[in-house]
């Protein structure tokens, strides 16, 4: 049975299937990595602000991409400052490229690392910081920024759950090295599936995108870039030069066109997740959930519940109301709370290490997430805050 305020509705629209039904009506339409790939690479760049966008099949992907990437740049490997409170492949790909990830704790306000946490963990092992926007905010600060550049660690964005969302008027996502979008459907826009890297940087551009499609020279654009490689390996089939041992993650002509249709309304939907959210914050009960958030440049991509109180008895009665009147929810809000508890960390990080991260500690067993949609209306708003109220 669907839930009455489920986390999300109407994602994916009519004039997005529209557009696909009108593709495929085409005789012997390209339905593989195509020219409408290229198309929605080029104006998701533009909306952006950034000079390059690789599409491939999902936000996983681009991290994985993003750290086989920093993996390149450092094959004797190193650390990656990374955050308890994100998803899970956020640390996996860290692990799976061989570095060691380190963890910050979030500032309550943006649901992302501190940025004095972050700082304190830097040393002269530190490839990257790989920073996670949770569910709209805007994580980063202008002294984070500078102090990154003045050491020389590259910050690496993850905007799965954050589209829109800006930080001194530029769009989240143009300001790291490189930075990753999730399509998923339940995030602010849909291709299904789907997923961008995005960087300024030329060359990180080029592998990428070989880094997309099995490490393929041919996948690269720059006819220089390629030469240089054929040139280099003059007994191998110039089609046929494996660069690197990479993935097969490309997406389709289908996710594109569904991307292209999307990308018209985004700035509209933003706009109208941040006014619901506007409203959920003014109508909770300020004594008992948090509403200190910092709202200015955020995208909201889900309504946050943070009970302010750590109170084991409340929360049972939130969770099991909230189960009740058909409230869907996800505990822990994003990627199902502290990392630092799950099997895949065992043996991997000491004992107990998730202790020592308090403010995610609170979110993993007194946050949950409500979903935020653009067609979410205000009397159903209205009637969840009534609801957890009354708790």
């Amino acid at each position: 049975m669907a839930a009455k305020y489920p986390l999300m509705r109407n994602n994916i629209a009519r004039e997005d299937l529209d557009a696909v039904i009108a593709h495929l009506q085409q005789d012997d339409p390209i339905l593989t990595n195509g020219p409408q790939c290229v198309a929605f690479e080029q104006e998701w760049s533009k909306w952006l602000g950034v000079k390059y966008s690789v599409f491939v099949n999902s936000g996983a992907s681009a991290n994985l991409l993003s750290m086989a990437l920093l993996k390149i740049r450092h094959p004797e490997g190193g650390e990656v400052i990374v955050p308890p409170l994100t998803w899970i492949s956020d640390v996996a790909t860290v692990l799976q490229n061989g570095f060691t990830p380190v963890f910050a704790d979030i500032d309550p306000r943006t649901l992302a690392m501190a940025p004095d946490q972050i700082l304190a963990k830097i040393t002269d092992k530190t490839r990257a910081v790989f920073l996670t926007h949770v569910q709209g905010f805007d994580g980063l600060t202008d002294g984070l920024i500078a102090e990154l550049d003045r050491r020389g660690i590259p910050l690496i964005e993850d905007v799965c759950e954050s589209h829109g969302a800006t930080h001194n008027g530029r769009r989240l996502g143009s300001i790291g090295w490189m930075s990753n979008f999730s399509f998923y459907y339940a995030h602010h826009m849909s291709t299904i599936e789907g997923g961008m890297v995005c960087t300024d940087d030329a060359e990180v551009y080029q592998q990428i995108r070989m880094l997309r499609s099995h490490g393929m020279v041919r996948e690269s654009n720059d006819a220089d870039y390629r030469t240089a490689w054929r040139e280099a390996n003059p007994e191998l089939n110039p089609d046929f030069i494996f660069a690197y041992p990479a993935y097969n993650v490309r997406n389709t002509e289908i996710g594109a066109i569904m991307g292209r249709s999307q990308l018209k309304r985004l700035d509209a939907n933003v706009l109208r997740r941040t006014q619901n959210l506007q409203r959920f914050l003014e109508r909770i009960d300020d004594k008992r959930y948090q509403t200190d958030f910092k709202l200015e440049g955020s995208s909201n991509y889900a309504f946050n519940l943070i009970m302010k109180a750590a109170d084991p008895e409340y929360v049972q009665r939130l969770m099991a109301t909230m189960r009740e009147t058909g409230i869907e929810f996800r505990r822990g809000s994003a990627g199902g709370g502290n990392q630092l508890r799950q099997p895949y960390l065992r043996g991997i990080v000491p004992k107990d290490h998730h202790l020592a991260f308090p403010h995610t500690e609170h979110v993993h067993f007194y946050g949950f997430y409500i979903g935020n949609f653009p067609d979410l209306r205000d009397d159903e708003i209205d009637a969840i805050c009534r609801i957890v109220n009354a708790v």
